[in-house]
């Protein structure tokens, strides 16, 4: 099985071709999103951190932007820093350079403020652009392929549909030779044992419990327990009862193939293969910007309730369980599942067209929320204070 990718020169292989515009720190979000605005063909990732942090959150910001320009769906990287902030940007430049993409760095304050480095950012992604445009699409193998799994907007259709759809998808995927990573620790809580009764090792199967227990302390340390955000008030207007509920309908859409490893929030995928956990929370824009960083070329995501997020470098793929929902919010939403709720079709025959428009993305298809550039919500997940 074949489809259309740019071949990098690091041998890694992308589904799009950007440029990417990466603010090495919140105060050069709006130079970063002058830039973008002028420049057709780039992308920026407006992230809220990067200075008045502790280190280990400094240094997984640092890595998370380095994730996120090394993205095989990343043509060339510019970078705007301040030039004074906490996150490493020497390091940053240093390590997307070394995939052989270009990438260029300004400083805002050495370049004599906003204005000047607006011009300055503008003539560079223009220069960027005009060289990766040239790139054309080659014929390569499935399974240099790295999927993204999450729900959001869950209701019960989710566990009953579309969750068993990406399920069905994500065995297809491993079997194909893929990497398929899913996340969103929150939910496992109450189903972590039947996820590391999956693991390929008893030290993989510790992993589980111990990101578990990691995301139940920090909610504890603040007094609170997990419960009194998960489910969330949508969850339970969509008739889920607990978190236990919860996680037993959002583990099916991992499919049933043993699970490989635990991945760290910042860490990309270099050589593995199978089905991997990484520890995420839940929320959208801190999970898709985890999942952007891995290296996926793309992320299938199950809903209920409908939520329309995505991603500047990545294209998210909807797949809708609740057939109301998916006739209300038609354009967000690229694949009906609801017709399995309706009888209409089983949960394999979806699962067959899930996988057709998962080629026909790779190949170059945009999905909904590319078409209307709903992707500018990104986050990065922190662990301490800011400062």
């Amino acid at each position: 099985m074949k489809f259309m990718g740019y071949v990098r020169s690091n041998g890694k292989v992308g589904s799009r071709n950007h440029v990417a515009v990466i603010p090495s720190v919140i105060c050069a979000n709006d130079v970063a999103q002058a830039v973008v605005g002028q420049v057709q063909g780039t992308v920026g990732f407006f992230h809220h951190q990067g200075c008045c942090q502790l280190p280990p959150d400094l240094e997984r910001v640092t890595d998370t932007l380095i994730g996120l320009g090394c993205s095989s769906n990343v043509g060339a990287a510019l970078i705007v820093s301040l030039g004074c902030e906490g996150t490493d940007h020497e390091r940053l430049l240093e390590t997307i350079a070394k995939t052989g993409k270009p990438v260029e760095i300004i400083r805002i304050q050495e370049l004599g403020g906003a204005s000047r480095a607006i011009q300055a950012g503008i003539d560079a992604a223009q220069k960027m652009v005009l060289k990766v445009s040239g790139i054309q699409r080659e014929p390569v193998n499935i399974s240099n392929v790295t999927m993204s799994i999450k729900c959001g907007a869950s209701d019960t259709t989710s566990g009953m549909a579309s969750n068993c759809v990406v399920g069905y998808l994500a065995d297809k995927m491993v079997d194909l030779g893929c990497t398929v990573v899913f996340g969103e620790t929150t939910e496992f809580i109450g189903a972590e044992h039947i996820l590391a009764k999956r693991a390929v090792s008893p030290e993989v199967g510790e992993k589980i419990y111990k990101i578990v227990n990691r995301m139940e302390l920090r909610a504890k340390s603040l007094g609170c327990d997990m419960r009194k955000g998960q489910p969330t008030p949508g969850n339970i207007a969509g008739g889920l009862s607990s978190i236990e509920e919860k996680s037993l309908g959002a583990i099916v859409k991992s499919g049933t193939r043993p699970i490989q490893g635990v991945m760290e929030y910042s860490e990309m995928v270099t050589t593995q293969k199978g089905l991997w956990i990484k520890d995420t929370p839940g929320r959208e824009p801190e999970i898709l910007t985890g999942m952007a960083c891995t290296g996926a070329q793309f992320m299938v995501f199950s809903t209920g309730r409908g939520a329309p997020q995505g991603f500047p470098s990545m294209p998210v793929i909807k797949v809708c369980g609740n057939p109301n929902t998916f006739n209300l919010m038609n354009h967000d939403m690229d694949l009906n599942a609801g017709l399995i709720i309706k009888g209409e079709k089983t949960i394999e025959q979806v699962g067959e067209e899930a996988f057709q428009k998962v080629i026909n993305v790779l190949n170059g298809e945009m999905t909904k929320n590319e078409a209307i550039r709903y992707f500018n919500s990104i986050d990065i997940y922190t662990m301490g204070p800011v400062i």
